[in-house]
């Protein structure tokens, strides 16, 4: 793997995890809209790095 591919891997580990601590944080009795939206938006950010990843390989 060249070392762009690696950083963009490293980078999508990174917010990957960021995704899974906010996940983790969430209280279902008091979670809102808003915070769901921001989940909806970092998956779909975490899916489009993942797609850049793989049309460069």
């Amino acid at each position: 793997m060249e070392k762009r591919q690696s950083g963009q891997v490293d980078e999508l580990k990174n917010r990957l995890h960021q995704f899974l601590e906010k996940l983790e944080s969430i209280e279902p009795e008091t979670t809102d809209l808003d915070e769901i939206d921001q989940l909806i938006r970092l998956i779909d950010e975490l899916e489009e790095q993942m797609n850049k990843i793989k049309k460069d390989q």
